[in-house]
């Protein structure tokens, strides 16, 4: 065993100290509000162009954003957000253009930030030179599509050393069992799929939704967040009694794929966040300490 994995599984037993997620999350709680974390691919059109983006979403009132790194073969993504990939990767962009895109969004604001990545990228730079470059630069968390939490000892214990929370998806099909261990391997907060398949638009929640979130809750007391189909005002609403915060991915990068600038993409992912935001502060959305 190598000495600096040791080390990391050592650090898995000690207690991690709140980092901008769990503390702007605990902000949410105490006013009853529902979290909004909106999903952007970095790079999509340009990292200059996210950058401008990002701080445009976090100004409209997204609580984290999630930045995609491009993959070549993002199976978990649908259409939309595959053509992101696609035109973020012609643009050149990589995992340390993103890390570096990390450090220029961190002077100037505060908002969480979670790289959502596919493990393949991550392990090509290497775990512990990622996780070191990533907290070096700002990030708060990391969410690797792709990898179990039975394979992810090294990678959780060598990110919690570099204080990165290790977000894991849970889903529709996942078994009791699974959903103990991935409460168990998550930090930050944990991300509810809300259907069966690739990310996208859709026009309703599934009826079952409620139930699978209440069956979630039985294994974590994290934050729970619900993506994959939310994009409409009466989705926040919906999920305002029974979840801590909507996860809006598709419905922001369509908005950047039909802007003809950059500033003309940061201006509608803003307006569409305002008004999924207004959502989760107002009318049904709105919780009281006494409920949920």
């Amino acid at each position: 065993m190598s000495e600096n994995f040791a080390s990391s599984q050592a650090a898995l037993a000690q207690p991690k100290a709140a980092g901008r997620i769990a503390q702007r999350f605990r902000a949410l709680s105490d006013t009853g509000e529902m979290g909004l974390v909106a999903y952007i691919t970095a790079g999509d059109p340009s990292l200059a162009a996210t950058e401008k983006i990002v701080l445009a979403a976090a100004n409209a009132g997204a609580d984290v954003i999630e930045l995609g790194v491009p993959f070549s073969d993002p199976v978990a993504d649908g259409p939309t957000i595959q053509r992101a990939s696609d035109r973020a990767l012609r643009s050149g962009t990589t995992l340390a253009g993103v890390i570096e895109l990390v450090r220029s969004i961190r002077a100037h604001s505060e908002v969480p930030l979670v790289l959502f990545s596919y493990f393949n990228p991550i392990l090509q730079m290497g775990l512990e030179k990622f996780a070191a470059a990533a907290a070096g630069a700002g990030a708060d968390g990391v969410l690797a599509t792709d990898l179990t939490p039975e394979e992810a000892e090294e990678y959780r214990a060598t990110l919690q050393v570099h204080g990165l929370d290790t977000i894991f998806l849970a889903a529709p099909t996942s078994t009791d069992s699974r959903l103990s261990q991935i409460g168990a391997a998550s930090s930050g907060f944990l991300y509810v799929i809300s259907r069966a398949g690739v990310t996208g638009e859709r026009p309703e929640l599934p009826t079952e939704l409620p139930a699978l979130i209440r069956r979630v809750r039985k294994f974590t007391t994290l934050p729970v967040a619900v993506g994959f189909g939310i994009s409409l005002p009466t989705h926040v609403t919906v999920l305002g009694g029974i979840a801590d915060a909507a996860v809006v991915g598709s419905a922001l990068v369509a908005e950047i794929e039909k802007a003809a600038t950059p500033d003309a993409a940061a201006a509608a992912v803003a307006e569409r966040i305002r008004v999924l935001k207004s959502a989760a502060r107002t009318g049904v959305s709105r919780r009281s300490s006494e409920g949920s």
